[in-house]
């Protein structure tokens, strides 16, 4: 068994193990966007990033492709974390504001505005559909093509194939395909219909003190009762 800490907590996980994977057994809740139970771990939205080590050595990693490792010190929820996540999804509100799927993460993660250009893209290159077809499908029908900013997901030579079963798994996985609530033609590129509180914890601390829900309730008890205690 490897033992190492997440967030101040000491776990013991299997070797093999993910830093996501240990996280999620012990029920500490990381984003993900491109994971996906079944298929095999990318790190390409980096979403799950996470902090390991103290000090100046401190480092930003994707959590579903950093192996857990003895004395490995994690951090989920960090200033430098937070920060990280929500730059990456405002670039992909900005890529794709019409998906469902980066809508509602922006919610979770208090997104509130996006300072960059939306492009309305229809594929956040995820890469969930190229791996769902070639390791739950079994036929490779598509993949990715060229790099940069000219990456894309095409059949081979752009010209249908006959691998292809038309299943439907990868619309069926595509968080892009997921439509946002007010449909195609949404006034505003951010949704925020569903934002969280913000987790004011932040303000004072380096890391998220606790998880409760609504996020924030705690300092707001805590805030009335102090003026209620400078008032007597």
């Amino acid at each position: 068994m490897i033992e190492m800490t997440i967030d101040g907590i000491p776990v013991q996980v299997e070797e093999g193990s993910t830093i996501l994977d240990a996280a999620q057994f012990y029920g500490i809740e990381i984003p993900t966007l491109c994971h996906h139970d079944g298929l095999s771990d990318y790190g390409a939205c980096r979403l799950c990033v996470v902090e390991i080590g103290k000090g100046e050595n401190a480092k930003l990693v994707s959590s579903c492709t950093y192996p857990a490792e003895n004395g490995l010190f994690v951090r989920t929820n960090s200033k430098r974390v937070v920060t990280s996540r929500k730059i990456l999804v405002e670039l992909l509100v900005a890529l794709c504001p019409s998906s469902k799927t980066v809508q509602d993460l922006a919610s979770a993660l208090e997104v509130k505005k996006i300072r960059f250009k939306a492009s309305h893209d229809d594929c956040i290159l995820c890469g969930l559909c190229v791996r769902m077809c070639e390791e739950q499908m079994m036929a490779k029908a598509i993949g990715f093509v060229n790099r940069g900013r000219n990456r894309r997901i095409t059949t081979p030579f752009d010209q249908k194939t006959d691998v292809c079963r038309t299943c439907g798994g990868c619309i069926y996985i595509c968080p892009a395909c997921e439509l946002r609530c007010q449909g195609p033609n949404a006034e505003t590129d951010l949704c925020n219909a569903c934002v969280n509180v913000q987790p004011v914890c932040l303000n004072e601390e380096d890391n998220k003190m606790c998880f409760l829900d609504t996020c924030g309730w705690c300092y707001g008890e805590l805030g009335r009762k102090k003026k209620k205690n400078e008032k007597k």
